[in-house]
């Protein structure tokens, strides 16, 4: 499929009037993240925009852009829209809108042929035929081609009629996902959990910090094992046995045992220090999508303050949606519905992280159990 390039005002019009990325997300939405590197990230990309915001002012100005557009609301739709929306081309690093190409849902890669721990299964699953090679390779589904003058798009697959055509925009985590197009997939093959480690066990790593982490099924990255290994190691064997540890081969029972453990009660902690449960995180997701079933917001948070209490203390939902001076109602509920369209994804990203840390306690827990029988 090629689709050529086009600025035109009928395109503007039909982009989305809010964006839920993480730039957007106010301190209610930051918060109910509950796990701090997300904070982090959402605390990050504000920062972030109100400084290239306040860059910009000035120019904006002097290029007499009317009041409206000069605000950190209409900002953040120009940032939402760059960021979800655009597509790369060679010549303009912010991009380019392409007409009927920013309406193909997400698919995310199923592999990734650059990771370490998939290059060899991917090499010989691929390597009878050069073509599959090539196109396996993709990590997006689309680009700009200079010798036809077009943005072409390639499917992976045959497509029934009828069918939803999906695309690849490349390799997300659920997090990045959030700050990039402001939404989040369900069960993302891509998505990485990360949880505090000591500080010695990221000295004893030669991995970045990034590679230690856990897959969405619940194991343990290839790097993450690695470091617990060789850090569950008794310091004086380190140096004979640490090629064991780097080439990702168990040091022993005892050893693989120790750092299943480890990981196990670490989860476990984790999951007990959180402000909520999973089952309380799924049934607060449920109420959310029952808000329509309410006539005003106050009746719905009202009961949700009794079942919840914590997040809606102090009428927290009540005060991020009325909360600004001169909003008229319908302005008030176009706020209202955008604050819990990012409130809710917030809860869902919290959950899958919550979801993955369990599912990693069940990993080690079946990986102790048939060690311990051997």
């Amino acid at each position: 499929m090629k689709l050529c390039l086009l600025h035109s005002k009928p395109i503007l019009l039909s982009l989305l009037p809010s964006y839920s990325i993480l730039a957007a997300f106010g301190e209610l939405e930051t918060q109910a993240l509950q796990v701090d590197y997300a904070i982090w990230a959402a605390q990050k990309a504000v920062t972030k925009a109100k400084y290239e915001w306040e860059q910009a002012f000035t120019l904006m100005k002097e290029l007499k852009l009317k009041p409206p557009l000069l605000t950190f609301r209409a900002w953040i739709w120009a940032t939402g829209t760059i960021s979800s929306r655009t597509l790369h081309i060679p010549w303009d690093e912010a991009g380019c809108l392409c007409p009927v190409g920013d309406f193909f849902n997400y698919a995310a890669p199923t592999e990734d042929p650059d990771s370490f721990e998939n290059v060899e299964n991917w090499q010989n699953e691929h390597a009878k035929d050069d073509l599959d090679i090539h196109h396996s390779q993709r990590l997006t589904d689309g680009g700009y081609e200079e010798d036809v003058a077009a943005y072409c798009f390639y499917a992976k697959k045959n497509y029934n009629v009828g069918e939803q055509v999906l695309l690849s925009y490349g390799t997300y985590t659920n997090l990045e996902l959030l700050e990039y197009y402001g939404f989040l997939l369900e069960d993302n093959p891509n998505e990485k959990v990360f949880i505090p480690l000591d500080l010695d066990m990221h000295s004893l790593s030669c991995w970045p910090k990034e590679s230690l982490y856990i897959h969405q099924n619940g194991r343990p990255s290839f790097a993450l094992m690695c470091a617990l290994r060789l850090w569950a190691t008794p310091p004086r064997q380190r140096k004979s046995i640490g090629h064991l540890a780097y080439s990702g081969c168990p040091i022993s029972k005892g050893n693989e045992i120790y750092v299943m453990k480890w990981i196990g009660k670490k989860c476990d902690a984790l999951l007990k220090e959180m402000p909520t449960s999973v089952e309380e995180d799924k049934s607060l997701v449920h109420l959310i999508d029952k808000m329509v079933e309410y006539e005003n917001l106050r009746e719905w948070v009202k009961e949700a303050s009794a079942v919840f209490g914590g997040e809606f203390g102090d009428n927290n939902i009540l005060k991020a949606a009325y909360g600004v001076e001169g909003d008229n109602e319908l302005t008030s509920l176009v706020r209202t519905k955008m604050l819990i369209d990012r409130w809710k994804l917030a809860v869902q990203w919290r959950l899958m992280y919550k979801t993955v840390v369990a599912r990693c306690i069940s990993y080690c827990t079946d990986i102790i159990n048939s060690l311990s029988t051997q």
